[in-house]
């Protein structure tokens, strides 16, 4: 009798073991997950206002041998507010038409689009111009890698404002243009917009020399 009541008894011992392997087991993988959250969270910055040109609190970096006070509001990435010497700068501005992502790189890493217009881009152009902003030529490029890019430029000026704009691959949402500017602090700056700026391009440079000046960079 006690013979077969104990082998009975083995089948449950060894379920109930199981079942407690499998908790531990699932315990331990929602402490993995949530130590992963918790560290993704971090890199993060925190959850902050629209950035402003009174902010404050700023931070001291060095890009391309230039010094730069930034206001820890306006940095885009939480990881990339600590002083000292760094390869590159990423935060956000306002400007009147919408935001800006600015990155800061020295001069040495990034071509003017400017400069970029006569040496490449002109080369890619498609047949045909586009309209639709007012005082700059849209040109469809048409070479490899350009893809689905169109060039906005203005064709009367010296040094003209020029924008190369990416069609969305996601529907509803806006095309997306970066501009390359050189900047006479030794720096280059490389802006993110969405397209619907444009037709405010006349007033970008003006606007946006004022957040420049504001972290030394212009």
């Amino acid at each position: 009798m006690s013979t077969t009541s104990h082998t009975k008894s083995a089948p449950a011992d060894l379920s109930g073991m199981m079942q407690n392997l499998a908790g531990i087991a699932l315990g331990v993988l929602l402490l993995a997950v949530g130590a992963a959250y918790l560290v993704d969270q971090s890199g993060r910055p925190a959850a902050r206002t629209s950035a402003a040109l009174d902010d404050g609190n700023a931070i001291v970096q060095t890009v391309g041998g230039r010094e730069l006070t930034i206001p820890q509001n306006w940095f885009r990435f939480g990881e990339q507010m600590q002083t000292g010497f760094v390869s590159q700068v990423d935060f956000s501005v306002n400007l009147a038409a919408g935001p800006v992502d600015v990155t800061l790189v020295p001069r040495s890493r990034a071509k003017a689009s400017s400069e970029l217009l006569d040496s490449v881009y002109v080369h890619q152009f498609a047949k045909g111009t586009l309209s639709g902003v007012p005082g700059l030529i849209g040109q469809t490029l048409g070479g490899n890698g350009y893809i689905g890019e169109v060039l906005w430029y203005d064709a009367l000026a010296a040094q003209p404002f020029v924008a190369k704009c990416i069609t969305p691959v996601e529907v509803d949402t806006a095309s997306r243009c970066v501009r390359t500017v050189q900047l006479n602090s030794g720096l280059a700056a490389i802006y993110s917009f969405d397209a619907a700026m444009l037709p405010n391009w006349r007033d970008f440079d003006g606007e946006i020399s004022q957040w420049l000046e504001k972290i030394g960079a212009n």
